[in-house]
């Protein structure tokens, strides 16, 4: 079987298969242990989604010894080799030169585990097992930064960063998923390099936000990218007011469904609207009613502002204006029409949409309004959601019509005509909307 050529689409890796990458690399006369994030998660009691290994056999010696192997990093040592179902990373261990790019090394040079462990970022991630023996192997202090509950950068914290301005946001990732405090130097350097986040290229600074924004610990992320000022470099293509101070009120963010995983997409529609209001003076009419930011105009910059930042997919963009839109004509002034509540109720991002309107009402934002619309979607259970057109545009081209921009318009009407159950019939329908078009 064939690797993959994208190795983020690599197949899942099990400890057995692992440990016998681990045996091979032995019984050739080589050192294998466990190294990294698979180590810290099995002495935190978790269960680690795949085990890399690290050795002293220089990456052609790996691709001699196994099979199937695809070189994905030969020039940092890397190399991915398939055993059994799995595929395990393998790298040699290597000492690192200049980071003159600020992601990755210019030069490396191949070393012992113990120069291994002091070119990692965090000294809970640089611990080694020997899975053998079940030995750990802590050149950096690591296990008992782990017992402390303490996240810190291996050596000179500053240098750390400058070498890879990405572990700005995975020190916020790994502090915030396992509840860590951060080390007092370590924090000051974050804060103090916080700008270097503009060189990091979207694609990376998404893959992180991924995994830090839509689980249950992202409330504990949140804070933590506003603190060291991250947050404002990752959202400074949406429309933030540049001669107002950013503070810190994350509440719409911090009120979206805690203890449950969520959408990314919906973890970023809740974060841009409260950067958004945070940038807004308390003063202004803006910081209470939201709609302003809800208008199609405003969800189409913050969609485009996303994608410059993040490199969001086309599923992902989608997702997140649908998820916006709507809520609009939702929170006006007079109620909503029936037809509106409808067409509401049959988007299919309505399960994020609602999330989000109870995240806004949490907050104090429009309270006796939403809790209107919830009490009106309640009374609409039994309603038909999504019901098939009665008339197209076919039928009123066969009807005569010339097709044109006011088609649209035309068949929006009847439509929400037949939502509310004001016409029932095609013909009914059709009368309508010749009506319509005198």
């Amino acid at each position: 079987m064939t690797l993959p050529d994208d190795p983020k689409l690599k197949p899942p890796c099990f400890y057995d298969d692992a440990v016998s990458v681990v045996c091979a690399l032995r019984q050739a006369g080589h050192v294998a242990y466990f190294a990294g994030g698979c180590v810290r998660d099995t002495l935190l009691g978790l269960t680690p989604k795949d085990y890399d290994v690290a050795t002293d056999a220089p990456p052609q010696k790996v691709r001699k010894i196994f099979a199937n192997t695809q070189a994905v990093g030969a020039a940092f040592g890397v190399i991915l080799v398939r055993m059994g179902p799995s595929v395990v990373e393998v790298a040699t261990f290597r000492s690192d030169g200049n980071y003159s790019d600020g992601r990755r090394p210019d030069s490396v040079r191949y070393t012992t585990a113990e120069e291994d462990a002091q070119r990692r970022d965090f000294t809970i991630n640089g611990l080694f097992l020997d899975p053998i023996e079940n030995k750990v192997l802590d050149y950096v202090g690591g296990q008992d930064d782990l017992k402390k509950h303490c996240l810190r950068a291996i050596g000179d914290a500053r240098a750390r960063f400058a070498e890879d301005h990405l572990r700005l946001l995975r020190a916020v990732r790994f502090a915030s998923r396992f509840g860590f405090a951060i080390e007092a130097q370590t924090a000051a350097a974050i804060g103090e390099n916080a700008t270097r986040l503009k060189g990091v290229s979207p694609e990376r600074i998404g893959d992180e936000l991924r995994q830090m924004l839509p689980p249950p610990t992202r409330a504990e992320a949140w804070k933590l990218l506003w603190q060291f000022g991250l947050a404002r470099e990752l959202f400074r293509f949406l429309p933030i007011r540049p001669d107002q101070p950013m503070r810190f009120d994350g509440s719409i963010f911090l009120a979206l469904s805690p203890g449950q995983t969520v959408p990314f997409a919906l973890a970023l529609a809740a974060g841009t609207l409260c950067t958004l209001r945070q940038s807004t003076p308390a003063a202004d009419p803006d910081y209470h009613d939201i709609r302003p930011w809800l208008s199609k105009r405003a969800i189409h910059t913050q969609v485009h502002a996303l994608r410059q930042a993040l490199r969001i997919s086309n599923e992902e963009s989608d997702c997140l204006s649908a998820t916006l839109a709507g809520l609009e004509p939702l929170l006006t002034d007079t109620p909503s029409t029936l037809a509106t509540k409808l067409r509401f109720l049959g988007q299919h991002t309505v399960n994020l949409s609602r999330q989000l309107l109870c995240a806004i009402q949490s907050c104090g934002l429009h309270t006796a309004r939403i809790a209107e619309l919830f009490a009106a979607f309640t009374e609409l259970a039994a309603w038909p959601i999504n019901p098939p057109p009665l008339i197209t545009g076919d039928d009123l081209t066969a009807a005569g019509l010339q097709p044109g921009p006011r088609f649209k318009q035309i068949l929006n009407t009847v439509y929400d005509a037949q939502l509310e159950k004001r016409i029932a019939t095609h013909q009914q329908a059709l009368a309508m909307a010749m009506n319509a078009a005198k």
